[in-house]
Protein backbone atom coordinates (compact mmCIF):
# COMPACT_ATOMS: atom_id res chain seq x y z
CA UNK A 1 0.00 0.00 0.00
CA UNK A 2 2.84 2.25 1.11
CA UNK A 3 4.30 1.55 -2.04
CA UNK A 4 1.19 2.24 -3.94
CA UNK A 5 0.20 5.69 -2.38
CA UNK A 6 4.26 6.67 -3.16
CA UNK A 7 3.53 5.86 -7.07
CA UNK A 8 -0.06 7.74 -7.25
CA UNK A 9 1.98 10.97 -6.00
CA UNK A 10 4.87 10.79 -8.14
CA UNK A 11 1.99 10.00 -11.09
CA UNK A 12 -0.40 13.27 -10.12
CA UNK A 13 3.12 15.56 -9.76
CA UNK A 14 3.98 14.59 -13.04
CA UNK A 15 0.84 15.03 -14.45
CA UNK A 16 0.62 18.80 -13.00
CA UNK A 17 4.39 19.54 -14.07
CA UNK A 18 3.05 18.63 -17.69
CA UNK A 19 -0.34 21.56 -16.74
CA UNK A 20 1.79 24.55 -16.00
CA UNK A 21 2.65 26.64 -18.62
CA UNK A 22 5.18 29.02 -18.42
CA UNK A 23 4.09 32.20 -16.62
CA UNK A 24 3.64 35.23 -18.91
CA UNK A 25 5.69 38.37 -17.55
CA UNK A 26 2.56 40.27 -16.99
CA UNK A 27 1.49 37.56 -14.52
CA UNK A 28 5.16 37.74 -13.30
CA UNK A 29 4.78 41.30 -12.67
CA UNK A 30 1.61 40.80 -10.72
CA UNK A 31 2.41 38.58 -8.46
CA UNK A 32 1.97 38.82 -4.78
CA UNK A 33 5.03 39.07 -1.92
CA UNK A 34 6.43 36.37 -0.66
CA UNK A 35 4.45 37.60 2.47
CA UNK A 36 1.21 37.04 0.53
CA UNK A 37 -0.05 40.73 1.24
CA UNK A 38 -1.53 42.74 -1.22
CA UNK A 39 0.09 45.33 -3.38
CA UNK A 40 -1.07 48.33 -6.04
CA UNK A 41 -0.01 45.97 -8.39
CA UNK A 42 -2.14 43.03 -7.62
CA UNK A 43 -5.07 45.11 -9.28
CA UNK A 44 -5.69 44.30 -13.16
CA UNK A 45 -2.55 46.57 -14.76
CA UNK A 46 -4.54 46.32 -18.58
CA UNK A 47 -8.41 46.47 -17.28
CA UNK A 48 -7.72 48.79 -14.07
CA UNK A 49 -4.50 50.70 -13.42
CA UNK A 50 -3.17 51.46 -17.23
CA UNK A 51 -6.91 52.99 -18.38
CA UNK A 52 -7.96 54.80 -15.23
CA UNK A 53 -5.17 55.26 -12.96
CA UNK A 54 -2.62 56.68 -15.48
CA UNK A 55 -4.94 59.12 -17.45
CA UNK A 56 -4.47 60.68 -13.93
CA UNK A 57 -0.49 60.78 -13.85
CA UNK A 58 1.75 63.33 -15.86
CA UNK A 59 4.77 62.03 -17.81
CA UNK A 60 6.63 63.40 -14.80
CA UNK A 61 4.93 61.03 -12.06
CA UNK A 62 5.17 58.19 -14.44
CA UNK A 63 8.67 59.00 -13.98
CA UNK A 64 8.73 59.42 -10.56
CA UNK A 65 7.32 56.44 -10.34
CA UNK A 66 9.52 54.31 -12.24
CA UNK A 67 11.97 55.02 -10.01
CA UNK A 68 10.60 53.20 -6.87
CA UNK A 69 11.16 49.61 -7.80
CA UNK A 70 11.67 47.27 -10.74
CA UNK A 71 7.59 46.81 -10.92
CA UNK A 72 6.68 50.41 -10.64
CA UNK A 73 9.37 50.49 -13.43
CA UNK A 74 8.09 48.01 -15.67
CA UNK A 75 4.59 49.15 -15.18
CA UNK A 76 5.65 52.97 -16.13
CA UNK A 77 7.02 51.31 -19.26
CA UNK A 78 3.75 48.77 -19.68
CA UNK A 79 1.99 52.96 -19.20
CA UNK A 80 4.17 54.83 -21.83
CA UNK A 81 3.66 51.92 -24.46
CA UNK A 82 0.00 52.83 -24.53
CA UNK A 83 0.22 56.44 -24.29
CA UNK A 84 -1.27 57.97 -27.56
CA UNK A 85 -0.57 61.16 -26.99
CA UNK A 86 3.03 62.90 -25.87
CA UNK A 87 3.12 66.43 -24.68
CA UNK A 88 6.95 68.13 -24.50
CA UNK A 89 6.15 71.82 -25.92
CA UNK A 90 8.77 73.69 -24.63
CA UNK A 91 10.44 71.36 -22.47
CA UNK A 92 13.62 72.56 -22.53
CA UNK A 93 14.77 70.51 -18.59
CA UNK A 94 18.14 69.26 -18.36
CA UNK A 95 18.65 66.16 -18.78
CA UNK A 96 15.21 65.50 -20.64
CA UNK A 97 16.98 63.96 -23.35
CA UNK A 98 17.51 61.25 -21.15
CA UNK A 99 13.75 60.68 -21.10
CA UNK A 100 13.44 61.20 -24.13
CA UNK A 101 15.33 58.02 -25.10
CA UNK A 102 13.13 55.89 -22.35
CA UNK A 103 9.56 57.15 -24.11
CA UNK A 104 11.35 56.63 -27.63
CA UNK A 105 11.99 52.81 -26.81
CA UNK A 106 8.88 52.48 -24.61
CA UNK A 107 6.20 54.34 -26.46
CA UNK A 108 4.63 52.67 -29.75
CA UNK A 109 0.59 53.11 -30.07
CA UNK A 110 1.04 57.23 -30.09
CA UNK A 111 -1.19 59.62 -32.39
CA UNK A 112 -0.45 62.73 -31.25
CA UNK A 113 3.25 64.31 -31.22
CA UNK A 114 3.63 67.99 -30.05
CA UNK A 115 7.68 68.72 -29.99
CA UNK A 116 7.45 72.25 -30.67
CA UNK A 117 10.37 74.49 -29.26
CA UNK A 118 12.68 71.49 -28.12
CA UNK A 119 15.80 72.80 -28.49
CA UNK A 120 17.52 69.23 -27.70
CA UNK A 121 15.72 67.40 -29.73
CA UNK A 122 18.05 65.96 -32.47
CA UNK A 123 17.51 63.22 -35.65
CA UNK A 124 18.82 61.03 -33.92
CA UNK A 125 16.68 61.01 -30.43
CA UNK A 126 13.91 61.73 -32.99
CA UNK A 127 13.89 58.65 -35.14
CA UNK A 128 14.07 55.61 -33.21
CA UNK A 129 10.58 57.21 -31.82
CA UNK A 130 8.92 57.94 -35.43
CA UNK A 131 9.82 54.36 -36.76
CA UNK A 132 7.68 52.71 -33.32
CA UNK A 133 4.71 54.64 -34.06
CA UNK A 134 4.83 55.59 -37.47
CA UNK A 135 1.62 53.34 -38.18
CA UNK A 136 -0.86 55.71 -36.11
CA UNK A 137 0.73 59.37 -35.80
CA UNK A 138 -2.04 61.63 -36.93
CA UNK A 139 -0.60 64.70 -36.02
CA UNK A 140 2.94 66.05 -35.09
CA UNK A 141 4.19 69.12 -34.21
CA UNK A 142 7.71 70.41 -34.87
CA UNK A 143 7.59 74.05 -34.92
CA UNK A 144 11.06 75.78 -34.08
CA UNK A 145 12.69 72.64 -33.42
CA UNK A 146 16.10 74.17 -35.12
CA UNK A 147 18.96 70.65 -34.08
CA UNK A 148 16.89 68.41 -36.05
CA UNK A 149 16.96 67.97 -40.58
CA UNK A 150 14.75 67.02 -43.13
CA UNK A 151 15.81 63.53 -42.55
CA UNK A 152 13.33 63.35 -39.67
CA UNK A 153 10.71 64.05 -42.21
CA UNK A 154 11.32 60.84 -43.50
CA UNK A 155 9.86 58.25 -42.21
CA UNK A 156 6.55 61.10 -41.11
CA UNK A 157 6.41 61.46 -44.98
CA UNK A 158 6.55 58.51 -46.60
CA UNK A 159 5.37 55.74 -43.93
CA UNK A 160 2.86 57.80 -41.70
CA UNK A 161 -0.55 57.20 -43.89
CA UNK A 162 -2.72 58.58 -41.38
CA UNK A 163 -0.89 61.88 -40.90
CA UNK A 164 -3.57 64.54 -40.79
CA UNK A 165 -1.75 67.53 -38.80
CA UNK A 166 2.13 68.93 -39.53
CA UNK A 167 3.90 71.50 -38.03
CA UNK A 168 6.86 73.04 -39.38
CA UNK A 169 6.81 76.62 -38.19
CA UNK A 170 10.70 78.35 -38.27
CA UNK A 171 11.83 75.08 -39.60
CA UNK A 172 14.67 76.34 -41.58
CA UNK A 173 16.28 73.58 -42.67
CA UNK A 174 12.80 72.54 -44.58
CA UNK A 175 13.60 72.34 -48.34
CA UNK A 176 11.62 72.38 -51.46
CA UNK A 177 12.89 69.08 -52.19
CA UNK A 178 10.94 67.63 -48.22
CA UNK A 179 8.01 69.46 -49.81
CA UNK A 180 8.16 67.80 -53.19
CA UNK A 181 8.27 64.46 -51.48
CA UNK A 182 5.01 66.00 -48.93
CA UNK A 183 3.51 66.17 -52.21
CA UNK A 184 4.00 62.49 -53.62
CA UNK A 185 3.00 60.73 -50.49
CA UNK A 186 0.53 62.63 -48.20
CA UNK A 187 -2.32 64.35 -49.57
CA UNK A 188 -4.78 64.12 -46.44
CA UNK A 189 -3.83 66.72 -44.49
CA UNK A 190 -6.28 68.69 -42.91
CA UNK A 191 -4.20 71.45 -41.05
CA UNK A 192 -0.47 72.15 -42.35
CA UNK A 193 1.90 74.85 -40.64
CA UNK A 194 5.17 75.90 -42.53
CA UNK A 195 5.35 79.69 -41.64
CA UNK A 196 8.85 81.58 -41.57
CA UNK A 197 10.18 78.89 -44.17
CA UNK A 198 12.03 80.71 -46.39
CA UNK A 199 13.62 78.06 -48.47
CA UNK A 200 10.76 76.71 -49.81
CA UNK A 201 9.98 78.32 -53.67
CA UNK A 202 6.69 79.55 -55.91
CA UNK A 203 6.60 76.74 -58.41
CA UNK A 204 6.80 73.99 -55.34
CA UNK A 205 4.01 75.39 -53.69
CA UNK A 206 1.79 75.63 -56.20
CA UNK A 207 2.26 72.16 -57.10
CA UNK A 208 1.90 70.97 -53.38
CA UNK A 209 -1.57 72.87 -52.97
CA UNK A 210 -3.14 70.71 -56.13
CA UNK A 211 -3.41 68.02 -54.00
CA UNK A 212 -4.99 69.15 -50.67
CA UNK A 213 -8.13 69.06 -51.22
CA UNK A 214 -9.18 68.36 -47.63
CA UNK A 215 -7.39 71.10 -46.37
CA UNK A 216 -9.16 73.44 -43.49
CA UNK A 217 -6.30 75.23 -41.41
CA UNK A 218 -3.30 76.82 -43.38
CA UNK A 219 -0.21 79.16 -42.20
CA UNK A 220 2.03 80.68 -44.39
CA UNK A 221 3.04 83.35 -42.22
CA UNK A 222 6.16 85.80 -43.36
CA UNK A 223 6.73 82.95 -46.59
CA UNK A 224 8.44 84.99 -48.83
CA UNK A 225 7.38 82.88 -51.96
CA UNK A 226 3.55 83.20 -51.40
CA UNK A 227 2.19 84.96 -54.25
CA UNK A 228 -1.14 85.87 -55.51
CA UNK A 229 -0.82 82.74 -57.84
CA UNK A 230 -0.01 80.62 -54.84
CA UNK A 231 -3.27 82.27 -53.48
CA UNK A 232 -5.40 81.37 -56.73
CA UNK A 233 -4.25 77.50 -56.48
CA UNK A 234 -5.16 77.47 -52.72
CA UNK A 235 -8.52 79.02 -53.38
CA UNK A 236 -8.94 76.70 -56.68
CA UNK A 237 -7.52 73.16 -54.76
CA UNK A 238 -8.39 73.62 -51.15
CA UNK A 239 -12.34 74.77 -50.95
CA UNK A 240 -12.42 73.58 -47.75
CA UNK A 241 -10.34 75.78 -46.50
CA UNK A 242 -11.28 77.83 -43.04
CA UNK A 243 -8.37 79.37 -41.07
CA UNK A 244 -5.79 80.63 -43.27
CA UNK A 245 -2.48 83.01 -42.27
CA UNK A 246 -1.00 85.44 -44.35
CA UNK A 247 0.74 87.59 -41.82
CA UNK A 248 3.79 89.19 -42.96
CA UNK A 249 3.11 87.91 -46.93
CA UNK A 250 4.51 91.05 -48.40
CA UNK A 251 3.88 89.99 -52.14
CA UNK A 252 0.33 89.06 -51.82
CA UNK A 253 -2.10 91.94 -53.49
CA UNK A 254 -5.65 92.54 -53.44
CA UNK A 255 -6.00 89.88 -56.70
CA UNK A 256 -5.04 86.89 -55.10
CA UNK A 257 -6.93 87.82 -51.33
CA UNK A 258 -10.08 88.29 -53.88
CA UNK A 259 -9.20 85.20 -55.73
CA UNK A 260 -8.88 83.27 -52.75
CA UNK A 261 -12.17 84.49 -50.55
CA UNK A 262 -14.55 84.01 -53.65
CA UNK A 263 -13.37 80.75 -54.24
CA UNK A 264 -13.30 79.08 -50.50
CA UNK A 265 -17.12 79.45 -49.50
CA UNK A 266 -16.09 77.98 -45.41
CA UNK A 267 -13.50 80.48 -44.78
CA UNK A 268 -13.97 81.91 -41.11
CA UNK A 269 -10.90 83.88 -40.75
CA UNK A 270 -8.78 85.64 -42.63
CA UNK A 271 -5.09 87.13 -41.09
CA UNK A 272 -3.55 89.52 -43.40
CA UNK A 273 -1.22 91.90 -41.23
CA UNK A 274 1.94 93.14 -42.57
CA UNK A 275 0.74 92.69 -46.01
CA UNK A 276 0.80 96.26 -47.73
CA UNK A 277 -0.18 95.18 -50.97
CA UNK A 278 -3.88 94.22 -49.65
CA UNK A 279 -6.08 96.90 -49.26
CA UNK A 280 -9.98 97.85 -47.53
CA UNK A 281 -10.64 97.36 -51.29
CA UNK A 282 -10.90 94.15 -50.83
CA UNK A 283 -11.58 93.60 -47.39
CA UNK A 284 -14.63 95.80 -46.89
CA UNK A 285 -17.06 93.59 -48.51
CA UNK A 286 -15.89 90.67 -46.51
CA UNK A 287 -16.13 92.25 -42.56
CA UNK A 288 -19.15 90.72 -41.12
CA UNK A 289 -18.48 87.46 -43.29
CA UNK A 290 -14.98 86.21 -41.64
CA UNK A 291 -12.97 87.25 -39.13
CA UNK A 292 -10.45 89.80 -40.33
CA UNK A 293 -7.16 90.11 -37.83
CA UNK A 294 -6.75 93.83 -39.27
CA UNK A 295 -8.64 96.67 -38.28
CA UNK A 296 -11.32 99.09 -40.60
CA UNK A 297 -9.56 101.89 -41.60
CA UNK A 298 -12.28 103.65 -40.06
CA UNK A 299 -14.66 104.43 -43.24
CA UNK A 300 -17.11 102.67 -44.87
CA UNK A 301 -15.83 102.10 -48.35
CA UNK A 302 -18.92 101.90 -50.39
CA UNK A 303 -20.42 105.23 -49.20
CA UNK A 304 -16.95 106.94 -49.72
CA UNK A 305 -17.61 105.26 -53.30
CA UNK A 306 -21.19 106.66 -53.88
CA UNK A 307 -19.52 110.66 -52.41
CA UNK A 308 -16.76 110.40 -55.09
CA UNK A 309 -19.32 109.77 -57.74
CA UNK A 310 -22.15 112.50 -56.72
CA UNK A 311 -19.28 114.84 -56.87
CA UNK A 312 -18.21 113.85 -60.48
Amino acid sequence: MCTLHIEEETHLAVMGSRRTRTPSPMMMLMSRPHNGELTLFDISWEDVLIPHMCSLLSLKDLFNLRSCSRTALRFAEAALERQQELQLSGNNTSNIEHAFKVMARCCRRLEHLHLARCKWLTDELLLPLLNNNKQRLSAVNLNECINITALSLQPIIVQCKELRVLKLSKCQWLTTGAVDALTLHQSKLVEFDISHCGAIGERCLIIFFRKLNKLTILSLANTPSVTDQVLIQIGNYCRALEHINLIGCASISDYGVHALTRSCPQLQSLMVQRCPLVTERVLAPLRGRLHIDRPSMGYNLPAMQHRLYLQV
